[in-house]
């Protein structure tokens, strides 16, 4: 779709399987699909139609731009802004989920992801001479994997058979039980025609492969996927298949709901991996200019990967158009860039977004195993021409020495023909060792910030968390530093103090501050739940201290019931015995106020 042009998308079914937010209360039997996805989207391209669309953004953003020249089945995904940037009042069950997925995983509560399929293919009966139509899943879980692969084995059968398929599968998804992290579930999508053959299997699962006289037959069918957990080790192995009668042919195994295949993404670009791993560290403004929303989806994707298990706290769009609601937001030449970054395929961006520090334009994507053509470093001056050649242009100088040895490493593996996976787990070891050693010392430090348990009585408020003082972490990284887990050498004094100033230092800091508040809350129930002297406690204490200690045992109560607080229950049982000792001394007019029939 030319985006400059009077023709755009329409919606021409939606929110198949979901019902409208208005009758979302009433709707209880979606309650499971709400789990998983918000809604589903058929979006088809008409010329007539116009501009004067609702949804447009969802619209625009199915659609690859036209000079994306995207022919056959290509998939991507995009990410847009919750109208009104509010929490859904349907979603206040949310921190079961989000407080035991990494952090990484969380639903978000102000912004959807959208994962489209879309095809195009020639089609003589349409006007515009091509059928154009995309099928788009739309949530708040960054399962990008997973919800790939569904969209690989429904499109294709949803543009065959069209709503009665898609309105079946819907069904099935309403019967997923919701994701729980730490466990591994097992997802039937019925109905779905394979070629199949048995018996073979290698590392990615089932693989369904022709055989030479082929096989069709209707089957269940099942996914198989594992939800991350906080407490998951990064060497985490991927689930095992289950055995179950009722699923045939076995499930397929995906090894990941979210994990990209970091190596071919990065392959044009690996000599600036490290740079890269730095200005998403800092939370810097980049545009990713690529060929195809396919290419620009992966590699936002990736980039913001780089950061785990640290959260990726600033905006990002995988795919961005002109037609955006943020455009003129993002585009704004009377102040600096924001915060974000950008995948886009529209050369028009280059003019556009000039005066932005950073800008990565990556080429056509070589065949597997060719020796990629890396992309040099460029200064932003020589951004001139709507046909820039792929490169990294910026002024940034990188702080950190460049690993030589893993980059040696790495074409090797592919001179080699080292198998993708393992290059991408070397690639990831490396990214993930690299974030590692620098949050430690943070961490290391913030911990030390922490009031000592010893200074935590019953009876008192509990002190306060010391302040996070710049100076006195940076000194101590002469003998605390990345230097202990890190061979690389530079300028870690420097990343960390331009680090400071970005939003993951705050959304770091903001969010071990919380935690470590939290404990300190546990801590204090915990000693009062404890206590043997309560009733030597409420001998010389007034009606009004008594009371007091009731409302906030009963608050501190409310917060570990909700899990908010990490309390074993025999500790809370104590602290319920103690309210009910502490309201029998009170008179009982007080009693009937506290404890109403």
């Amino acid at each position: 779709m030319d985006p400059l042009s009077g023709a755009g998308p329409r919606r021409a079914r939606g929110r198949l399987g979901a019902a409208a937010p208005g009758a979302r209360a009433a709707a209880a039997p979606w309650a499971r699909f709400s789990a998983w996805l918000e809604c589903v989207c058929v979006v088809t391209f008409d010329l007539e139609l116009g501009q004067a669309l609702e949804k447009s953004s969802i619209c625009y953003l199915s659609f690859p731009d036209s000079h994306s020249g995207c022919l056959g089945d290509t998939q991507f995904s995009f990410r847009i802004r919750q109208c009104g940037r509010q929490k859904s009042p349907w979603h206040a069950e949310d921190w079961h989920y989000n407080s035991g997925a990494p952090v990484s995983l969380q639903r978000e509560p102000a912004h959807y992801f959208g994962y489209v399929y879309f095809r195009q293919v020639k089609d003589s009966s349409v006007k515009r001479g091509y059928f154009q139509k995309s099928l788009v899943l739309v949530s708040r879980l960054p399962f990008v994997r997973l919800f790939q692969a569904l969209l690989s084995l429904i499109a294709p059968e949803y543009f065959d058979k069209l709503a009665p398929c898609l309105e079946a599968v819907c069904s099935e998804i309403d019967q997923w039980p919701a994701p729980v992290p730490g466990q591994t579930l097992n997802l039937p999508v019925m109905g779905v025609v394979l070629q199949v053959r048995a018996g073979r299997r290698g590392r990615e699962g089932a693989r369904f492969t022709e055989t030479p006289t082929p096989i069709w037959q209707l089957l269940p069918f099942a996914l198989q996927v594992h939800v991350p957990s906080r407490v998951d080790r990064p060497e985490h192995s991927p689930p095992k298949q289950c055995s179950h009668e009722n699923l045939l042919p076995a499930p397929v195994v995906l090894t990941s709901v979210h994990e990209l295949d970091l190596f071919r993404c990065f392959q044009p670009v690996l000599t600036h991996v490290q740079t890269l791993w730095e200005l998403m560290l800092l939370g810097e403004p980049l545009v990713v200019l690529a060929p195809s929303p396919a290419m620009s989806s992966e590699m936002v994707l990736a980039l913001i990967s780089c950061l785990q298990p640290l959260k990726f706290c600033c905006d990002y769009r995988p795919y961005f158009t002109i037609h955006d609601s943020e455009f003129k937001e993002f585009t704004t030449r009377t102040q600096a860039p924001p915060n974000v970054v950008l995948g886009v395929t529209n050369p028009f961006f280059i003019k556009t977004l000039q005066h932005w520090p950073h800008i990565l334009r990556v080429g056509e994507p070589k065949m597997s195993g060719d020796l990629p053509k890396q992309v040099k470093l460029k200064k932003p001056s020589r951004l001139k021409t709507l046909d820039t050649k792929p490169g990294l242009y910026t002024t940034y100088s990188a702080h950190l020495h460049r690993d030589k040895a893993l980059l040696k490493r790495l074409l090797k593996g592919l001179q080699k023909k080292r198998p993708w996976d393992t290059q991408t787990a070397l690639l990831r070891r490396h990214l993930l060792e690299l974030t590692q050693s620098f949050i430690i010392p943070l961490e290391h430090y913030m911990a030390s910030l922490m009031p000592l348990q010893k200074s935590i009585t019953p009876w008192k408020t509990p002190p306060q968390i010391r302040p996070f003082r710049q100076d006195d972490f940076l000194r101590s990284l002469e003998h605390a530093g990345p230097q202990l887990t890190c061979i690389l050498k530079g300028d870690w004094l420097g990343l960390y103090r331009r680090f400071f100033k970005s939003p993951h230092f705050d959304g770091w800091y903001r969010q071990r501050h919380k935690e470590m508040a939290q404990k300190l809350e546990a801590l204090h129930l915990e000693a009062i739940c404890e206590a043997q002297n309560i009733e030597t406690w409420m001998k010389d204490k007034s009606e009004v201290e008594v009371v007091d200690l009731v409302l906030k045992l009963r608050e501190k109560l409310v917060q570990a019931q909700g899990h908010q607080l990490p309390v074993k229950e025999a500790a809370l049982q104590r602290a319920q015995l103690h309210i009910e000792t502490v309201i029998g001394s009170l008179p009982k007019d007080l009693q009937a106020v506290l404890c109403p029939p």
